[in-house]
């Protein structure tokens, strides 16, 4: 008799069946439509079900985590970066940061606001532009959580400079507000490095956390974009667990189901709509930092968070870093659990099909660096290194079981999205979609952008 199939108990009849599917299976059968490289390996997995079974229960770790409208909770010396001469930015800065209330806002979170203004300051940008809103503000309580040298738990006040105020929904709101209301749109910024509810009910609405357990959910920070004039560029990036669902910032009212706007917007963030990220912690030595967003700004910069040099991101050799390079950088420097997505990485995932990643994940592997354009080029020949692959032959062939709560896990799942990411690329440049086409210019050309160049 044949054995039977099951993932965490659920049989291929439950997840089929809906009358006799239970709540987990249907979650497992959720997952399974939603994860595009999870549908795609479970047809060549079937050989090895630890493989698959790995898979799954670490997607369903995030759904437990933020099941409902719950959320994962994710002073050594700082260094100092010669700043190159400031100049009046002709970009607007917003940043958000913080937990949502004492017991999760970790002195990380902090630390990377200060790597932030380290970033404009070594590329000659001025904070006189960017406004700064962390947790509780300038009201002295002491809300930062730090481990100290002896391995207490303490708690200090935000240090901060030029420290706006509180992280609140008035706040965040009142910025967009004036952003709307300048006589000519200029480019703008929006840095949030906090924490992030997962909505069990709509994942492609998850929020962000701000100050006092507010809010701010897709849809209601897409609402504030919609207000915008049109020709005002914005591109955001977010480090919160479950940061991915704000890729739908693209549409009308951050909702999938409207048209994309015609507004330029892009983001770019720590990992997908279903999963929690890294890097909220009380540990002060910012030498032990792993997290998107310091490979992001190290990227962007060319200084990591400790003051070191690190290898140029500019792979298209233009003498500019553009976020989307930055983006890249991070996909191979970052050694954590994460799974770093784009606004047009989630758009083009969308647009493949289970068969058609199979496809995909089944050609050589030297067939798709080809056909990449340079940072795209970079992550694959980086990752494969890493994994010590053979680009002749394909992803599907090579690849071992694994854990995906693991590093080498998380390199896997990587470079399978950026194969998918490049092979859609090339079939729509290729085909006869205008309007993805269209779609696919307009992500394409916002993140290709950079921060302004310092003036002399």
């Amino acid at each position: 008799m044949a054995k039977t199939f099951s993932i965490l108990g659920c049989t291929v009849a439950d997840l089929e069946d809906q009358p006799r599917r239970s709540k987990r299976c249907a979650q497992i059968r959720y997952l399974m439509s939603v994860s595009k490289i999870g549908s795609a390996i479970l047809i060549f997995a079937m050989r090895a079900p630890t493989f698959l079974t790995q898979l799954l229960t670490t997607s369903l770790m995030g759904v437990a985590i933020g099941v409902g409208w719950g959320w994962s909770r994710q002073a050594a010396t700082e260094p100092t970066i010669t700043a190159v001469a400031a100049a009046p930015s002709p970009m607007e800065f917003l940043v958000l940061a913080g937990g949502g209330a004492p017991h999760y806002n970790e002195i990380a979170l902090e630390k990377n606001v200060h790597y932030f203004q380290r970033t404009l300051s070594s590329l000659g940008i001025g904070l006189s532009t960017v406004r700064q809103y962390f947790a509780n503000g300038n009201d002295g309580a002491p809300t930062v959580r730090f481990i100290n040298l002896v391995g207490q738990e303490q708690f200090k006040p935000p240090e901060i400079d030029n420290l706006n105020g509180p992280a609140t929904v008035g706040n965040a709101e009142a910025w967009f507000e004036t952003l709307r209301t300048k006589s000519s749109p200029c480019p703008a910024f929006f840095y949030f490095t906090g924490h992030g509810a997962y909505n069990n009910k709509d994942p492609d609405n998850n929020a962000m956390i701000l100050w006092e357990e507010q809010f701010v959910s897709v849809q209601k920070l897409g609402g504030w974009l919609d207000q915008l004039p049109a020709d005002q560029p914005f591109v955001t990036m977010m480090a919160q667990c479950f940061s991915g669902s704000f890729a739908n910032l693209i549409y009308e009212q951050g909702n999938p189901e409207n048209p994309v706007a015609l507004q330029t917007r892009c983001g770019f963030f720590a990992t997908v709509a279903e999963r929690p990220s890294v890097g909220c912690t009380p540990a002060v030595n910012e030498a032990d930092y792993r997290d998107y967003s310091s490979s992001f700004f190290a990227g962007l910069s060319g200084i990591d968070r400790t003051g070191k040099s690190v290898a140029s991101a500019d792979y298209d050799a233009d003498g500019t870093v553009s976020y989307a390079e930055a983006h890249a950088f991070a996909k191979v420097d970052e050694e954590t659990t994460d799974w770093p997505v784009s606004t047009v990485e989630v758009w083009l995932q969308k647009q493949a099909s289970e068969d058609d990643i199979t496809e995909i994940f089944a050609q050589p592997l030297e067939q798709w660096v080809a056909q990449a354009p340079p940072q795209r080029q970079y992550v694959i020949r980086s990752l494969g290194e890493r994994l010590d692959l053979d680009l002749t032959q394909s992803y599907a062939e090579q690849m071992p079981p694994l854990d995906f709560e693991s590093i080498t896990g998380a390199y896997w799942v990587r470079l399978g999205m950026e194969l998918i990411n490049t092979a859609v690329m090339q079939d729509i440049s290729q085909g006869n979609d205008t309007a993805a086409q269209s779609i696919l210019q307009q992500l394409t050309t916002c993140e290709n952008g950079s921060f302004p160049k310092a003036t002399s």
